[in-house]
């Protein structure tokens, strides 16, 4: 049975075809903020770079083998998967399908009906028999399987605990905090777990009350709040994997638009887990700011003061990888594209990496975060210089500089405050 309103229109994320309701406006390119709610069969544009992330990282464990070794499967859920674009884009654009496992869950019927309705219409053709080989799958599951990707329709928490997953990922609206615990049981020894959050107005210190209630922290707005409130939140899923004698590692975390994304490595050991609160602290605004284990004067935090990135896989997003993986060819393209839908499709794949890799050896270790629009006041300069000037002059002087993805302007570098604003008065 066709769901209501079928066919709609269809839009092209990455590589994979997208049917949207006729109620839903065609999304312009390069959404910044959070779109409106249309009901069933809604795609929210502004989260397809975290999207297309989720399809590196896969393919990254996949050809780099950081997760499971050589031949072996990975089992992966999209817990909420709505009409299950991030599930049929790892379907269609990851490497070694032979390998993947895909669920994709929501209790949303309607919604799940026209994501399964989408897939059918477009199936991958790379001729794996999927129907006959359901065991494949691990133990067995309800459910329905279609080419490649497993679709249920469950309470979220029910279908983690039902089966074993290597990589679990939590979208909901709003703070992912009530799937945290069961996520992290539920997944294997070692698995990935990404994260997404949108009620930002807590993570970034507009809202108390609700930071207090959901993560046990405070934020405060100003232009490090971002870099907080995805520190907040690496910070709430250390203290609940710690409970599990487990332990995380990040691999990408970032703020982007109007939601925090973060993607981390656990690892079950009960020795790791004992020491996760060295990487737990405040950040306390003194000029520079700077990471404390104990809160004191005007302070953030507790959030998660270690590395952000892992320097060898956030390494790897280029803006070619990217491009190699997730921008599609003409026999992609939804036949009333134009070269300007072309065009801008290929701009928002780059702009949802642009920065990581040249960043991500800064953010894997010890460094300082800069944000451009307050350098000219510490610096007591009129004109603030460009970015490439302030990395030219921290570069002959022997250090490193690179600028974050993040909302604002802002780079990170392993220059001392009193070097960079010696480099921010000379620069040109």
């Amino acid at each position: 049975m066709k769901p209501d309103g079928w066919p709609g229109h269809v839009w092209l994320e990455g590589k994979t075809i997208v049917h949207l309701k006729d109620s839903q406006e065609r999304p312009s390119h390069m959404p910044r903020g959070p779109a409106t709610k249309s009901g069933e069969g809604f795609l929210n544009p502004a989260m397809a770079p975290a999207r297309t992330r989720s399809v590196m990282l896969l393919s990254d464990a996949l050809e780099n083998e950081w997760l499971v070794k050589k031949n072996k499967p990975i089992r992966i859920l999209d817990a909420l998967c709505a009409t299950g674009v991030r599930a049929r884009r790892w379907r269609k654009e990851a490497p070694q399908q032979n390998r993947i496992r895909i669920t994709a869950n929501d209790l949303d019927v309607n919604a799940q009906i026209w994501g399964r309705e989408s897939h059918k219409n477009h199936p991958i053709g790379d001729n794996l028999v999927w129907e006959k080989e359901k065991d494949r799958f691990s133990i067995p599951q309800d459910g329905i399987v279609e080419d490649g990707i497993r679709w249920t329709n469950s309470d979220a928490r029910k279908v983690m605990v039902d089966a074993p997953f290597q990589w679990i990922d939590i979208d909901p609206f709003g703070s992912p905090v009530k799937f945290l615990d069961t996520a992290i049981q539920s997944i294997s020894r070692v698995g990935v777990l990404e994260v997404t959050a949108t009620d930002v107005a807590a993570l970034c210190g507009s809202t108390r009350n609700s930071a207090a209630r959901r993560y046990g922290s405070v934020g405060i707005t100003d232009s490090y709040m971002h870099d907080d409130a995805t520190r907040i939140l690496l910070a709430t899923i250390a203290r609940i994997a710690a409970m599990h004698d487990k332990s995380i590692h990040p691999i990408l975390s970032l703020f982007d638009g109007h939601f925090v994304r973060v993607s981390v490595l656990l690892k079950r050991s009960k020795e790791s887990a004992s020491t996760w609160k060295k990487n737990v602290g405040y950040r306390i605004r003194s000029a520079p700011y700077h990471f404390s284990e104990a809160p004191e004067g005007n302070y953030s935090g507790p959030l998660w003061t270690g590395p952000i990135f892992d320097a060898e896989i956030a390494g790897r997003m280029t803006v070619d990888r990217a491009i190699d993986i997730c921008f599609g060819n003409e026999s992609d393209y939804p036949k009333n594209w134009s070269d300007f839908d072309v065009e801008h499709s290929k701009r928002e794949i780059v702009r949802t990496v642009r920065h990581i890799s040249e960043s991500a050896k800064l953010l894997s270790g010890e460094h300082l975060l800069v944000a451009i629009d307050d350098l000219g006041i510490a610096a007591g300069i009129g004109q603030i210089p460009s970015m490439k000037s302030i990395k030219m002059g921290l570069e002959k002087l022997g250090f490193q500089m690179a600028q974050c993805q993040m909302p604002e302007p802002m780079f990170a570098t392993d220059a001392d405050w009193d070097t960079v604003l010696d480099v921010a008065r000379s620069a040109k």
